[in-house]
């Protein structure tokens, strides 16, 4: 690539952030395409079938394995898994509202309306009595960019951190897709029987959206923390779900939108 700063230009190899289809299905059927950054996908899918409403636990699936999906050369990408729900477990009729196709760019791209993907949580994520002192939350952003490996040599990863409420980092997962990377944290959590979240903190690179407020209330999670904007969309599900959302958490200071009793400020 041609490098350009100033009057100076150079000619460099550079790394760059992988970007892949995944398709998902249940018993064969297709489900969803997804763009994400390959890895963790068993969390990914886990993440994404459990903030879509289709599996409330790990009981529920009752078995996962990548399908063999070649290139032209006949090698497995592995941009296919394949989910078995266990049995009772009722798969979504997709040909009624909704479009599970999404990007890397934007995960509810092509839903039908708001009605279609504001899911109901299991969890009562309001009644949560978390306490998160200032300085921990202002931490946060250091602490996301510093476990960034994949960012710190392509510069084109997001990352999505889950914390305590004392700021100990629990696992950080990097995609080309924000919403992906929650996906990967929360499948990280329900694979290993630790939803809901609650007394956790998630936080995010780049902006907090209706989606990833979505994906923290269904993972019972109350404190979601954005180092840019939330939506507007996504402070009225905070404030109707009880989650304190954290926009704009950046050196030493914040806007913390709803539920602002969870944080602890100093005298």
């Amino acid at each position: 690539m041609l490098r350009i700063r100033g009057p100076v230009r150079t000619t460099r190899p550079d790394t760059v952030a992988a970007e892949e289809p995944l398709e998902i299905r249940l018993n064969g059927s297709p489900l969803a395409v997804t763009m994400r950054t390959p890895g963790a996908d068993f969390d990914l899918v886990h993440g994404f079938l459990a903030t879509e409403g289709v599996i409330a636990g790990i009981d529920d699936v009752a078995g996962l394995r990548y399908c063999n999906s070649v290139d032209d050369e006949g090698r497995n990408t592995y941009n296919v898994v394949d989910v078995d729900l266990a049995p009772g477990v009722q798969p979504p009729d997709t040909a009624l509202d909704r479009n599970f196709l999404t990007s890397s760019s934007c995960g509810v791209c092509g839903k039908a309306s708001i009605d279609a993907i504001r899911t109901r949580t299991r969890h009562d994520v309001a009644a949560d009595a978390t306490r998160l002192e200032l300085a921990t939350l202002l931490a946060l952003p250091d602490r996301l960019r510093a476990a960034q490996e994949v960012f710190t040599k392509t510069g084109g990863l997001h990352a999505a951190g889950l914390f305590t409420a004392d700021g100990e980092l629990v696992v950080l997962r990097e995609d080309v897709g924000r919403h992906n990377a929650v996906d990967k944290v929360i499948g990280d959590a329900l694979r290993a029987g630790r939803v809901p979240l609650a007394g956790h903190v998630l936080m995010v690179s780049g902006r907090a959206s209706f989606e990833l407020t979505q994906k923290a209330a269904m993972a019972g999670i109350p404190v979601l923390a954005a180092v840019s904007a939330p939506s507007s969309l996504a402070v009225e599900l905070a404030a109707d779900v009880g989650i304190t959302l954290v926009g704009f958490l950046r050196g030493d200071g914040c806007n913390v939108y709803t539920r602002q009793e969870r944080l602890v400020l100093p005298d």
